[in-house]
């Protein structure tokens, strides 16, 4: 059985009062139109995707489109629709039609409308209303209260044999607009039956959709973990977080060898997936000597921020046998949030010894760990 899956984002989506079409919007860091065809090219029984887009993003379309075939929308969502259907394989089974405004669809939902439209023809997946409905006249006065149980808030993805959808298509083109394709295949004498969706399969269609949307995938994006090391000698000073500490020897580096910078630095640009801090400043480059781990991490931070993150917060353990941290530890949070540019309070360092084990035990050297938490962040 050939499936085909057409999503429709021919519309511009203008709504939002965005800059761009809405199915291009961000949530979670991929648009909302690259969610909902991630997620039907991901499942095992899609042979293939259609898009229908705007005319002026099919000209130029994003590279996470590529392996998909592209349409022009239309005017109206079913125009978009029947676009798409005119390129679907002649040898196609079940053709499933999806708003690309839905981003969540999950594989358990595709599936369950692909079987449905196999075994009667013609399927939505739909939600049940949990509240009372009332229908309400003009004036605002009440003029029944529905049966609840006989209601339903209709979802996409909605799934059709190839003749049915043909068929629904060529209704809507000689009887005018509907809201959706199994409106219109009723209209040309179908029965389309109903199977369970899912309330995360959320349609963003306000700018209060997109922010809640948004938190719900933003509110923790990446966690990252940084460690480094360095000896402990004489006549080198001890740095920790931009912090110059009391101390008979100093870390040996290459740079002022500042652990804690480097530590949240790996960490950083971990959770970014942007390499390490070897690979950004190298200690066989003359460059680095010497330099300031504090104004390499403001360097990194920017960085990041230029691929869409912002550090939420750092949590860092240096270990150290002496001298004690205790009361360095609030200029050292302090020096590493401004770096971040973050308030001190979303920055905690912690000192520990190693009890005496190995050569950090015995003195001989300073290590830190840190982990990084990013989030998305994007300007509309």
């Amino acid at each position: 059985m050939h499936v085909t899956a057409i999503i429709a984002a021919g519309g511009s989506g203008r709504r939002l009062g965005a800059s761009v079409p809405k199915q291009l919007l961000e949530v979670g860091g991929r648009s909302l139109l690259e969610r909902s065809v991630e997620a039907f090219k991901a499942h095992p029984a899609i042979g293939d995707v259609i898009v229908a887009l705007p005319a002026d993003v099919l000209a130029a379309p994003p590279t996470w489109l590529d392996g998909v075939r592209l349409v022009a929308g239309g005017e109206r969502r079913q125009d978009s629709v029947a676009n798409a259907f005119a390129a679907v394989r002649s040898d196609a089974d079940i053709v499933l039609v999806h708003d690309a405004a839905r981003p969540f669809v999950s594989a358990d939902v595709i599936t369950r409308a692909i079987e449905a439209a196999a075994a009667h023809g013609a399927a939505i997946v739909a939600v049940p209303v949990s509240d009372t409905v009332k229908r309400v006249a003009e004036d605002g006065v009440i003029v029944e209260t529905l049966q609840r149980d006989e209601i339903f808030l209709a979802q996409t993805p909605q799934a059709f044999k190839r003749g049915v959808l043909g068929a629904a298509i060529a209704a809507g083109q000689a009887a005018g607009t509907a809201t959706d394709e199994a409106m219109l295949a009723e209209r040309a004498g179908h029965k389309v039956h109903v199977v369970a969706g899912d309330t995360a399969n959320v349609k963003i269609t306000t700018a209060a959709d997109l922010e809640r949307a948004r938190a719900d995938v933003g509110a923790v994006d990446r966690v990252g973990i940084g460690y480094d090391l360095h000896r402990l000698v004489e006549n080198r000073l001890l740095v920790l977080g931009g912090v110059t500490i009391p101390s008979d020897r100093g870390a040996l580096g290459h740079s002022d060898a500042d652990v804690v910078c480097h530590a949240v630095t790996d960490a950083i640009l971990g959770a970014a997936r942007a390499g390490d801090i070897g690979q950004h400043y190298p200690d066989t480059d003359p460059k680095w000597k010497g330099a300031s781990s504090i104004v390499l991490l403001k360097e990194v931070v920017a960085l990041v921020r230029a691929r869409g993150f912002i550090v939420a917060n750092v949590d860092v353990v240096v270990i150290l046998e002496r001298p004690k941290l205790g009361a360095h530890r609030p200029a050292i949070e302090t020096s590493v949030a401004a770096a971040l540019g973050i308030d001190p309070a979303r920055v905690s360092v912690k000192a520990k010894t190693n009890e005496g084990v190995d050569a950090v035990g015995r003195g001989e050297a300073i290590a830190a760990q840190a982990v990084a938490l990013l989030m998305r962040v994007t300007d509309d």
